[in-house]
């Protein structure tokens, strides 16, 4: 192994779904996957098989078509998850299975109720058993930042013994300060002495997770986990962009470490996982924030336009953001969208780009400019798609008396076209009931989120919808049109259809 380079283990699909509100189904997991590829991704884990039939399938399918990326499952330390992690990434050409079981005091006595030498034992076998499926086997100390370093070193040489080859150290609940991280990797480094990677697996609950990852890194880490645009539990995880553009721009302190990330592929990455998602970014995010390469100061503004290096310590254009991108309208012809997707990372086959730019025309249609974000969304709203169970067709809406409106819904569903009527606390609430009324599945919104996806009056309204219809299952949906109403009707029919495909896949 070359020592010199830093494995970027991304864990936006496993960590990162784990935010609040970040649940993906299987198409827009599989959309992610190979645009993580594409950005040059190390290893990528892929979900969590045991969780649901829903996360095996989606692991099993990026497996299925995942070419140079090692895909891999997250395990717990039991025989169950281990076997479904297994079976689900059987098919990939590089796989991994992580396995992890917590090693500090407080969660051995509180979470487990086991003592040190039970979970020793645990850890080997959960190795051991995990070696039949894959050689390629990461142990993970849950909790590490708050381990005894010697109860650390004693499980990880059972572990490395027992065959693991990466071994994982997460700051679990981003307790430790970066010189608390480079001490204790320091450490481990020198005991592991090259017999597996040492990782890290950072959480930002006091803002430090690329701060001690870049720590880590210094200190011998040659593995960090880190999700796009920061996602994960709680506060988050480490941001891969900004570990990546911390190590590329100070190459002055970093070298001669490196990773072998793309990164002009690093904005349609986050664009895409945003989109998919429903979390942007906040305005002054890191690297990919709106914010992050605007310049409202009077001075800054003129030191920019003189040399943009006073300012600037990156360029946009650096990770994928042309800020002069030419800009579609209706006029424009198929060969100059084709060129556009290709730019922005999406490959289709001729039937794909056939019905891609029809939907592009319909827009231009509407819009008087269609922005590089506009088609990012279109296309990924228009291409990531689960099988349509139920296909808003026509809308209506009223405004009524007493702040009541009534919304007319016609749905396509196996070939036949119903339609029906409601009332409700509004236009939404009105178009919500009649899709359930239509449908026979009623749901609890849990969250609905508007936003333009570009400038302008005429921009499109992307709408985000959190549905419970029940107890075990709160889904996703998405729509996008021009009309907000149209939107929402469209996010709500798309996570019912998500809730049917999940239903279908527990059979």
């Amino acid at each position: 192994m070359n020592n010199n380079k830093i494995i970027i283990f991304d864990t936006t699909l496993r960590d990162g779904e784990q935010s609040p509100g970040a649940s993906m189904n299987t198409e827009e997991k599989l959309r992610i996957a190979l645009q993580l590829e594409r950005l040059g991704v190390d290893v990528m884990e892929a979900g969590f098989a045991a969780a649901s039939p829903g996360d095996f399938d989606a692991i099993n399918q990026i497996a299925k078509q995942s070419s140079n990326i090692t895909v891999c499952s997250l395990a717990r330390a039991v025989e169950r998850d281990i076997k479904a992690a297994g079976e689900a990434i059987f098919p990939a050409k590089k796989k991994r299975i992580h396995t992890f079981i917590a090693t500090s005091p407080i969660h051995m006595e509180y979470k487990l109720k086991m003592k040190s030498d039970e979970v020793i034992h645990r850890a080997v076998e959960a190795v051991k058993y995990a070696k039949t499926f894959c050689d390629d086997v990461e142990f993970s100390c849950e909790d590490a930042g708050r381990t005894e370093l010697g109860f650390m070193k004693e499980i990880c040489e059972a572990v490395i013994q027992a065959g693991a080859k990466t071994i994982n150290l997460p700051d679990t609940v981003g307790y430790r300060l970066p010189n608390e991280l480079t001490a204790m990797i320091s450490e481990m480094v020198k005991f592991i002495n090259g017999r597996a990677i040492v990782s890290v697996h950072n959480h930002n609950d006091l803002g430090l997770a690329t701060a001690n990852s870049l720590a880590a890194v210094m200190a011998g880490a040659r593995q960090v986990e880190c999700t796009l645009n920061g996602l994960g539990e709680r506060a988050g995880n480490a941001s891969l962009e900004e570990i990546v553009m911390a190590i590329k721009t100070r190459q002055d302190i970093f070298a001669p470490l490196y990773t072998d990330i793309i990164c002009k592929e690093i904005y349609p990455s986050s664009r895409l996982v945003a989109t998919i998602t429903g979390i942007e970014p906040q305005p002054n995010k890191a690297i990919v924030g709106k914010n992050a390469f605007a310049h409202e100061s009077g001075i800054h503004q003129d030191g920019v336009l003189k040399h943009k290096e006073t300012y600037e310590i990156i360029s946009a254009e650096s990770i994928g953001l042309e800020k002069n991108s030419l800009v579609l309208g209706k006029h424009s012809g198929r060969h100059a969208f084709k060129d556009k997707l290709i730019s922005l990372g999406f490959e289709l086959d001729s039937e794909a780009l056939n019905e891609a730019f029809e939907k592009f025309k319909d827009l231009a249609d509407k819009k008087k400019e269609v922005f590089d974000d506009d088609i990012r969304a279109l296309v990924t709203s228009e291409f990531i798609k689960i099988p349509q169970a139920y296909e808003i067709v026509t809308l209506s809406q009223n405004n009524c008396n007493k702040g009541l409106a009534s919304a007319a819904v016609t749905i396509k569903h196996k070939d036949e076209f119903i339609s029906d009527a409601a009332l409700g606390n509004g236009t939404v609430d009105a178009i919500f009931k009649v899709i359930d009324r239509i449908s026979k599945i009623n749901g609890v919104l849990k969250d609905y989120k508007v936003s333009a996806v570009s400038q302008g009056k005429d921009a499109l309204a992307s709408v985000i919808v959190k549905v419970e219809f029940d107890k075990n299952n709160a889904v996703i949906g998405h729509g996008l049109d021009i009309d907000t109403m149209m939107a929402s009707a469209k996010a709500y029919v798309g996570a019912l259809n998500s809730f049917i495909r999940i239903k279908n896949l527990s059979k």
